[in-house]
């Protein structure tokens, strides 16, 4: 036990530290140091394919553990508990095949390989995956984050693990030579083994800034296309966690408020006139389509505004019951002079929360069960249009999976709209949710709670 406690405190130090590169500290290069400490960790001569297992396991609790205590908030602590432990198994497995590969030629290429191999696994098993925690969502304040535009996150996770592992391959060999001193003794001409490492650490920094200037490009167009100006309401709710919307239509009269508001300022010259406008997931409280006040609130503030809006609300679903409730989670483009019109139905929801797997067997393990909702997913493009801009909408949960809006891009999407309800959650669960929303595509982030201005336009 003692001859490994160095080991052991790097590896939780290492956890620790990705887990810093997440908001609210959102230390990027935590993530490079962490696997630097890992790498170093799993090469050890001491460590064999069983230890390989458990340090791996004792990174992803290190890291999990501080990264999802507000799960603790919503569910309670075992749950959290549980969830961190099943999601500490996927390092585990990381740490297993690093061991039994890292005798291979160019070890780092290998490791970073696997542990993208083991983010795609945990993000698509079970009930779908648990994106949580990819190491590339705690980079979007980083340098590395153009990569993003290359190969999406999976690109940027590898490279960040590349970086650490090349760097910790570097110092071992560096070391080494310096301690064999093989020019000074032998002649021996051949290059050091260190140009390895050090090649991957170059052609990961020089792939980021030959693409970056493509990325700023495409930010700013060529200056021929026609700018589009759209405005993201936030309308504020009585109060944070699972019963935001426990008073009829209050979070509804708060965004038609926050709307008027911004009607008046645009009519007073304070603020451009927009194309459209965007309101948070569940921003209306109540099925507008089947509550006539509701959707007159709604008509009032379009109106009032001059432009279609984009409403997040909740719908009875297809074969609904009182027995079997269930729900989609629509966004609702909305009229000035039509009403209703284009919907998105969520097309991944989330298990556990939106809907429970397995519920009649859940419900005999723990009272939270019956908290879960009854969400179902919907089917369409992931488009709408909203004065004749195709709008690709993600919602909250949805936008974390790649394929979310790269189906929306596909179909033709100019814009994406990320309507999210983090009202549901606490601050930090809320930080580490706009960093995911964020993802380096250009996006109009609409929530329903945070404390920043209430209503912009852009």
């Amino acid at each position: 036990m003692w001859a490994r406690l160095p080991q052991l405190s790097a590896t939780l130090v290492a956890g620790l530290l990705l887990c810093a590169s997440f908001p609210p500290l959102q230390w990027w290069w935590a993530a490079v140091v962490a696997f630097a400490l890992l790498a170093a960790v799993l090469i050890h001569a001491a460590t064999i394919v069983a230890g390989g297992f458990g340090y791996g396991f004792l990174f992803g609790v290190a890291f999990y553990l501080p990264l999802l205590p507000w799960i603790s908030t919503l569910v309670g602590t075992v749950p959290w508990l549980v969830l961190a432990l099943v999601c500490a198994l996927f390092p585990g497995l990381f740490g297993l095949l690093a061991v039994v590969v890292r005798a291979l030629p160019g070890w780092p290429i290998w490791f970073a390989v696997l542990w993208a191999g083991q983010e795609w696994a945990k993000s698509t098993v079970p009930f779908g995956g648990f994106p949580w925690g990819v190491v590339g969502f705690g980079q979007t304040s980083g340098p590395f984050l153009p990569l993003a535009a290359v190969g999406g996150v999976p690109l940027l996770s590898t490279a960040i693990v590349l970086v650490g592992c090349a760097a910790t391959a570097f110092a071992v060999e560096l070391v080494g030579w310096f301690r064999r001193d093989r020019l000074l003794d032998s002649g021996h001409t051949e290059p050091p083994a260190v140009l390895l490492p050090g090649a991957c650490i170059c052609l990961v920094l020089f792939a980021t800034v030959l693409v970056w200037p493509s990325v700023r490009h495409a930010g700013v167009g060529s200056g021929n296309e026609p700018a589009v100006t759209v405005a993201a309401v936030q309308g504020n709710v009585p109060r944070l966690g699972l019963d935001f919307n426990a008073q009829r239509r209050e979070v509804l009269d708060y965004h038609v408020r926050e709307t008027l508001q911004l009607a008046a300022d645009v009519h007073a010259g304070r603020a451009p006139q927009p194309q459209f406008v965007i309101w948070p997931e569940n921003s209306s409280d109540i099925d507008p389509l089947v509550n006539p006040d509701a959707g007159q609130r709604i008509a009032e503030a379009a109106q009032a505004i001059g432009a279609p809006i984009l409403v997040g609300t909740v719908r009875a679903g297809p074969g609904w019951t009182p027995e079997d409730p269930v729900a989609l989670n629509s966004v609702v483009v909305w009229d000035p002079q039509a009403g209703p019109a284009e919907q998105h139905d969520k097309r991944i929801v989330q298990p556990f929360g939106e809907y429970l797997p397995w519920r009649g067997f859940f419900r005999h393990l723990s009272s939270y069960a019956d908290r879960a909702g009854y969400f179902v997913p919907g089917h369409g493009s992931g488009v709408v249009h909203a004065a004749g801009v195709p709008v690709g909408v993600t919602t909250c949960w949805e936008v974390i999976f790649d394929r979310a809006p790269r189906e929306s891009v596909l179909n033709g999407a100019q814009l994406l709209a990320v309507p999210t309800n983090n009202a549901t959650f606490n601050k930090t669960m809320s930080r580490q949710q706009l960093a995911f929303a964020k993802r380096a595509r250009w996006n109009t982030t609409a929530t329903s709670w945070w404390p920043a201005p209430p209503a912009s336009a852009r």
